[in-house]
């Protein structure tokens, strides 16, 4: 099966980075402030973003993690390039 990267591939991977990069600064602040509400309720809010997202693309275009943190299409999904890591 070859996979067509279209403009939404490109897209759904740059709408991860940046989801990615306000959960890690979070996580980071509230590392120093595990009391601040505000900041766990944003937390929260992004990671259900980045659920949705990640569902969006795997449904599209393959598996984003291996291990079991990412289900496999039929035939086994990690055969195919280009992966996420390489574009």
């Amino acid at each position: 099966m070859t996979i067509t990267l279209n403009e939404e591939y490109y897209q759904l991977l740059h709408e991860l980075q940046a989801v990615d990069f306000v959960l890690v600064e979070l996580n980071l602040y509230l590392d120093t402030h595990p009391a601040d509400v505000n900041a766990i309720q944003q937390y929260n809010q992004y990671a259900r973003l980045r659920q949705q997202i990640a569902h969006r693309y795997e449904s599209n275009y393959g598996p984003l993690k291996n291990f079991g943190q990412s289900l496999s299409g039929t035939p086994w999904s990690w055969k195919e390039a280009p992966w996420p890591w390489q574009v």
